[in-house]
């Protein structure tokens, strides 16, 4: 960079984005101190380091830099997840540009590549999306429900008739039909618990009393037989404006699912709660404006989420498991969201975290 003089430099400097400049041999030139925040690195380490050692062999970034050098045209990738040796993986938004001096290509194959974080807000925003077609596509399905109850009412009557009066392989089916019409009563009681959107809680919640009170069901099912069960918990959180039974079912079912991930992994779940400043959501008749600093963090060392499931892991009947009805993730999003709350994930193998944004409780909301 040294032909582009100090203005440039400077001007790089001042930016408030994580900018970088690769090399021909893809080593790394110079990065702003944006860029050494994000990166958790001295502009002088960095200096000394490859595309590959910094973010891996065979990573989107270096291909993406590779691709912009050798075609001269400026790429950009979004939403592509970043992981360093001093940094936990990441979402970010690529720009790459091959370096031009006086019009022409430089002679270095010098490229400047721009790195945009995924702020918590965009995440957020993103999750509320999928959580509003979790809720039309339930909606749908509620409809359907009710007609469809009153005739398996009566084919579950019917078929326990018939049991009473048959014997042997005749009884056997009787039961068989009875029990797939309670499995399915069950489903579709399950969709409604969250086709319908209730009015917000109010009510104060201690919510480490909430993540207790589930933890101490799942372990007593055994769900937690032969995991490490990590707590970080902050004591002098507030109390969340919410529901005691909601946010149960909300840690019931992240922990089920972590636990269930731990058992394929690392055998280890972490619960952690903690105090943000500054994480907000725009939502109507909210008195905080929308202000959500308590957030509960559920972490597994499993396998992880697929990549091809993780766009729509909060809708209806997405499941990673073989047996699974896909349930429990739209429920929860759809019980996060009457709390005026958001849900959000990281995965990637070795770590999947699932964060729960809730607000908090403020004796002035509680109005006449």
């Amino acid at each position: 960079m040294d032909g582009d003089g100090p203005h440039a430099i400077d001007l790089l400097n001042s930016l408030p984005t994580a900018m970088l400049v690769v090399g021909a041999d893809d080593r790394l030139l110079f990065a702003n101190p944006a860029a050494e925040t994000f990166l958790q690195t001295s502009a002088h380490q960095l200096s000394q380091m490859t595309l590959d050692e910094l973010f891996g062999r065979g990573s989107a970034i270096g291909a993406l830099i590779r691709y912009a050098r050798s075609e001269m045209i400026p790429m950009a990738e979004f939403d592509v997840q970043v992981t360093t040796p001093r940094t936990p993986p990441d979402r970010v938004s690529i720009s790459t540009a091959p370096v031009f001096r006086n019009g022409e290509p430089s002679a270095e194959g010098e490229v400047i590549v721009q790195f945009s974080p995924i702020s918590i807000a965009q995440r957020i925003d993103q999750q509320m999306r999928r959580q509003g077609a979790a809720r039309s596509a339930a909606g749908m399905v509620s409809v359907l429900a009710h007609e469809v109850r009153n005739p398996l009412a009566g084919i579950r009557g019917a078929a326990q008739i018939i049991e009473s009066v048959v014997d042997g392989e005749e009884k056997a089916l009787t039961r068989l039909i009875a029990d797939e019409v309670d499995r399915i009563s069950n489903l579709i009681q399950r969709i409604d618990v969250f086709a319908e959107i209730g009015p917000a809680p109010t009510a104060p919640v201690n919510v480490h009393q909430a993540i207790d009170r589930a933890r101490k069901v799942l372990e007593t099912s055994g769900a937690f037989e032969g995991l490490r069960i990590v707590e970080a918990y902050d004591p002098s959180l507030p109390a969340v404006r919410g529901d005691f039974e909601g946010l149960v079912q909300i840690f019931l079912n992240l922990m089920k699912n972590a636990a269930d991930a731990a058992l394929e992994g690392g055998r280890e779940v972490v619960l952690k709660t903690r105090y943000r400043h500054g994480v907000r959501l725009a939502a109507a008749k909210r008195h905080d404006s929308g202000a959500l600093p308590i957030e509960v963090l559920i972490q597994d060392n499993g396998p992880g989420i697929p990549e091809d499931l993780q766009r729509n892991i909060f809708d209806p009947f997405v499941s990673t498991k073989a047996d699974g009805h896909g349930l429990g993730l739209a429920v929860v999003a759809k019980i996060v969201g009457d709390h005026g709350g958001a849900v959000e994930f990281e995965s990637e193998p070795r770590r999947t975290v699932f964060t729960v944004h809730l607000p908090m409780f403020v004796d002035a909301e509680i109005r006449p």
